[in-house]
């Protein structure tokens, strides 16, 4: 059990929080006044960008099924958004490492959430005061019985295996199987690096690998590496470096986004116990300039990106959009772009992908979530970053 930082008052169901957001009864903080504006797509198509709030250090986002959002910021609040914009923070918040690249990471809510209330949370954590560091994975009620939305329960799951000095390439994304899949009721957590590169083809470490288990965390007994020990049990793949994106699209196929070293940042199809050749393979060079072989599956063995970046974007969240308000664009990637500064889009054919568009309004992308009306929905990166929601330009927003 995870020690939460306060005990404060007992809060509502979710059902009832609506109601009070919209009486504008919680009004912890006000909605972003801002008006909209144009972008311009590389290739010409045009959006519209509404802005609804700003927070510091934004880092991931998930929508309720009321239509209002949770989302984190990586110093280690959680904030529960109105569909108009209000902030409250969400009481029963836990300590996390902050620091570098560590901190509050990934929001996503349960398939059982309806029933359940629970949410997954992963963050960064130290257990010996600092001396080393690694990702973890909670999960937790979103008690909503009271005033004002509160975490109970809060139990870890899962965490990076070993700890280690340093504080980048944690990853801790999390995505769960569709239902009605063969991988429905099963949690896919992406564990980077740790900047340590070798750990990625080290099978009793599971860092630099995408990790596969049951909603409660435990091992399923048909993951791919069940012969190669215990740690190994929970690998769906292995040979990968910083996975800062991962969902499932229309045909229940799982995709990932990765930075690469200087250039090679990757959009991976993710396939059961593939090696992805970090650090043996890689589209890009080390940052001392030592040259990497650049992936060739013919003669390495490892699996090739559908899509790599030379020079970098330093990609973020993903999506794969099957909405109907960009009707042309169902099946296609959208993933953030941190040094890219944009929103880029990805054509996926099959199993062939190319970039397709990029949306630049010179802010760096951390976050990219597919709202329930089928709008797109983008948080920007650093201390001020915006919840935007884009539209078609011709669509009121």
């Amino acid at each position: 059990m995870i020690q939460t930082a306060s005990t404060r008052s007992r809060t509502r169901r979710l059902s009832a929080l609506g109601s009070l957001l919209a009486s504008g009864v919680l009004l912890a903080s006000p909605a972003l006044a801002q008006e909209s504006f144009s972008i311009d797509g590389s290739e010409g198509t045009a959006l519209t960008a509404t802005p609804l709030a700003d927070f510091e250090e934004p880092w991931a986002m998930t929508f309720l099924p009321d239509g209002s959002m949770l989302v984190t910021e990586k110093a280690g609040t959680l904030q529960h958004v109105s569909p108009d914009g209000t902030k409250t923070a969400v009481e029963g918040m836990f300590d996390v490492a902050y620091g570098g690249q560590g901190g509050f990471g990934d929001v996503v809510v349960s398939p059982d959430f309806e029933q359940s209330n629970a949410i997954y949370l992963s963050y960064a954590e130290s257990l010996d005061d600092g001396a080393t560091f690694g990702a973890a994975v909670a999960r937790a009620v979103l008690d909503t019985s009271g005033g004002t939305p509160k975490l109970t329960d809060v139990t870890k799951i899962w965490e990076q295996e070993p700890h280690v000095p340093g504080n980048g390439h944690y990853s801790h994304r999390i995505a769960f199987g569709p239902e009605g899949s063969d991988q429905e009721g099963f949690m896919f957590i992406t564990s980077g690096d740790r900047q340590k590169q070798t750990p990625a083809q080290d099978m009793d470490k599971n860092l630099g690998k995408i990790v596969r288990l049951n909603l409660d965390g435990s091992v399923p007994a048909d993951n791919p590496f069940q012969d190669q020990g215990d740690l190994a049990k929970q690998f769906w793949t292995v040979g990968n470096r910083n996975l800062l994106g991962i969902a499932f699209d229309g045909e229940n196929r799982l995709w990932e986004t990765e930075m690469g070293p200087r250039g090679g940042d990757e959009l991976n199809l993710v396939t059961p116990g593939s090696n992805y050749g970090w650090p043996e393979a890689s589209n890009g060079v080390n940052y001392s300039g030592v040259s990497i072989p650049d992936h060739d599956p013919s003669e390495d063995g490892f699996a090739a990106p559908k899509v790599s970046w030379v020079p970098s974007i330093s990609p973020a969240g993903l999506i794969i959009y099957d909405g109907e308000t960009f009707a042309d664009w169902q099946g296609d990637a959208f993933l953030g772009a941190l040094s890219g500064r944009a929103l880029v889009h990805v054509d996926i054919e099959g199993e062939s992908a190319s970039e397709a568009e990029r949306f630049s309004w010179d802010k760096r992308v951390r976050e990219v979530e597919q709202g329930p009306d089928g709008a797109i929905w983008v948080l920007e990166d650093g201390n001020g970053g915006r919840l935007i929601k884009l539209t078609p330009a011709d669509e009121a927003s």
